[in-house]
Order: structure tokens, then C-alpha cells, then sequence
């Protein structure tokens, strides 16, 4: 069997072990051949299921004859309540998600199987919509299947890497894949910096599982604050047009400036790459203007002198052309 197929197998697997303990949490009992019809497999696979939730802990009860079958000890604290309507709505808006991600109703199919005859357990309609994609929907799946198989599997992750201080090769040891700040990034051991690295999904290109494994590391989950993330040390302060209100909001929150007598919005904060803050600020065109740090003001000047130059220069050379053609045309 190879990899593939494997890998598919055991997805199926979890898909029906969270299927099964959804129906049992919904009914009382529920016989195996019942069980198997509604997973289409066979007994002996629900009853291998059914030792498999009982390994992971969860107590459950077979009893034979006329009111014999299979259901979750009554005493146990797993009860029907566990999932509210409201939680459950969230938990299938979160599977929605990664079918987005994937392009594929493998999480749909999943969801049905939850909600089958459970009018109650799932109730009213869908009102929450999560959205995992992106602009590069197109690829990101395919990234995102050779990550987990990566992980899966214990082996490299090999890809070409764009930075703001240029591209490089890379190899890693793969560990999580995390969706945070809108964004797919996969957390791992970075051979070339010998040093745990969070790298952007999107600035990845030629992902590829390494035929070379690794050996795991003894790690705790990834620190993914802010604080560690972006640590700051580039303190900007600058002056806003109130027309751009709506973006420092949207992407700081309400309380980011003080708008000042004359209507103008001081906004403070600290940044760590200057690339980023550059480019952020550049976008707000003639609606900012820098206060701090001298050295980011001058930048800015810079910049805007070089690109006055070059649309200057542009439109000289769009001018000779448009002599040139009506030239032309007077001789005739």
C-alpha cells in the first residue's frame, strides 16, 4: 500500500470514529450492523472502531440481544450537552474552513455525517462562514498536503524561500502548520539558522518532501505572540489624514490614535522590519507624513524624490513621442 492510500486510510478512520461518537452521543443505542450501513463498511471494521474509542478512553458499552447494542456509558461526563447548538454551528463553520483550504468536500462529507438525524443536536441555520483560503487558493493546497505529509511522515521539507533580505534554499524539520494573522505559515527547525522558524506559505515555492527523515525533537508548541513574533524595536510616530480613519482601524483597532484639534490622527506604535513599515506607509501616499524616526522620514523622502524623477523623466519621453508622430504627420 503506498503512502498515499495509507494516509487516506487513516483519515477515513478518524472520520468515522468522530462520526460514530456523534451518533452515540445523539442516541441511546445503536446496533453495529446499523452503524455499518450508515459508515458503509463492514461489522468487523465497526467493531475494530469501536475498540479504538474505547483505547482512547472513551467507555463504551456493547450488550447483546433484543434490546442489545452499542452506547456510551450513562455516567460517563462526555453527555449529549458537550456540544451546545451554538458550539457545534462553530465546530462545522471551522471544517468548512478547511475544506476552503483544500478545494475538496472532505470535511463536508464529515459534517453530514454529524448532523444526520439530529434535528436538535445541530438546529437553525448556518450563519457562520470561515474562510481559510487565499489569493493563492490555487496553490496552497498542494503546499499544505506536502507539509502534513512531511510532518506525518518525520521527513525534510525542502523549498525555495522569499525574504525581504533576498531568496534562499531551505531544509527543515517541519512541525506545525498554523493559520494565524490571515495568513499559512508552517513552524519547524531551519537547518541553514539552526533555529526554529515560522516561514510564510506564500513566500514558499518548490515545496518537496526530502526522501531524507529526521529524528523528533523534544518541543513545546511555538510561540506565536506577538510579542515574540514582531518584538518590536522601530518606534513610528506619524501624522494621518482622517480620510485613511477606516485603515488604521481596521488594522489596529480604534483606540491606535489620537485625533488631534486640527483633525489630524497621531498614530505611535512599534514596528520590527522596516521593509514592512516602508512599504505601509508608502501606500498612504500624500495621507501621511512621518514624524518618527528621522532616519524612516528620510527614507520616504528619498523614495518619493526617486519616483517624481522617474514618472518626470517618463512623461519627457511620452512628450518627444507625441512630437515626433504629429512631425509626421505635417509632411503629409
Amino acid at each position: 500500500m503506498s503512502g498515499n492510500k495509507l494516509y487516506s486510510g487513516e483519515i477515513m478512520k478518524i472520520d468515522r470514529l468522530v462520526g460514530i461518537l456523534a451518533l452515540l452521543l445523539q442516541k441511546d443505542t445503536m446496533t453495529a450492523p446499523e452503524l455499518a450501513e450508515h459508515f458503509e463498511v463492514s461489522r468487523r471494521t465497526i467493531g475494530r472502531d469501536i475498540d479504538s474509542l474505547c483505547k482512547a478512553g472513551i467507555p463504551i458499552c456493547t450488550r447483546q440481544g433484543i434490546n442489545g447494542g452499542i452506547s456510551i456509558m450513562e455516567n460517563y461526563r462526555l453527555e449529549r450537552t458537550l456540544l451546545s447548538s451554538r458550539e457545534m454551528q462553530e465546530v462545522l463553520a471551522g471544517l468548512r474552513g478547511l475544506d476552503s483550504v483544500s478545494g475538496s468536500r472532505h470535511y463536508a462529507r464529515l459534517m453530514e455525517k454529524l448532523c444526520i438525524g439530529s434535528s436538535n443536536f445541530v438546529s437553525g441555520r448556518d450563519y457562520i462562514w470561515i474562510d481559510l483560503s487565499s489569493w493563492y487558493k490555487g496553490t496552497l493546497a498542494a503546499k499544505i498536503e506536502s507539509i502534513q505529509s512531511a510532518i506525518e511522515g518525520r521527513r525534510l521539507l525542502d523549498f525555495r524561500y522569499y525574504a525581504p533580505g533576498g531568496e534562499s534554499d531551505r531544509s527543515m524539520e517541519p512541525y506545525y502548520l498554523v493559520f494565524r494573522w490571515s495568513n499559512w505559515y508552517v513552524w519547524g527547525w531551519c537547518l541553514k539558522r539552526r533555529d526554529y522558524r515560522l516561514f510564510k506559505l506564500n513566500r514558499m515555492e518548490d515545496v518537496a518532501v526530502a526522501v531524507q527523515g529526521f529524528s523528533e525533537r523534544k518541543i513545546s508548541l511555538p510561540d506565536l505572540s506577538d510579542e515574540k513574533i514582531f518584538p518590536g524595536g522601530i518606534h513610528v510616530k506619524v501624522l494621518f489624514s482622517p480620510e485613511v480613519k477606516w485603515r488604521l482601524i481596521e488594522s489596529f483597532g480604534p483606540h491606535c490614535f489620537e485625533e488631534r484639534e486640527d483633525g489630524l490622527l497621531l498614530f505611535e506604535e512599534e514596528y520590527t522590519n522596516e521593509d514592512h513599515l516602508l512599504s505601509w506607509l508608502l501606500g498612504f501616499g500624500d495621507k501621511a507624513r512621518v514624524l518618527e524616526p528621522e532616519s524612516v522620514r528620510n527614507t520616504i523622502l528619498g523614495a518619493a524624490e526617486n519616483m517624481a524623477r522617474i514618472y518626470g523623466i517618463a512623461r519627457k519621453e511620452e512628450q518627444r513621442n507625441n512630437d515626433r508622430g504629429c512631425s509626421t504627420l505635417n509632411k503629409y
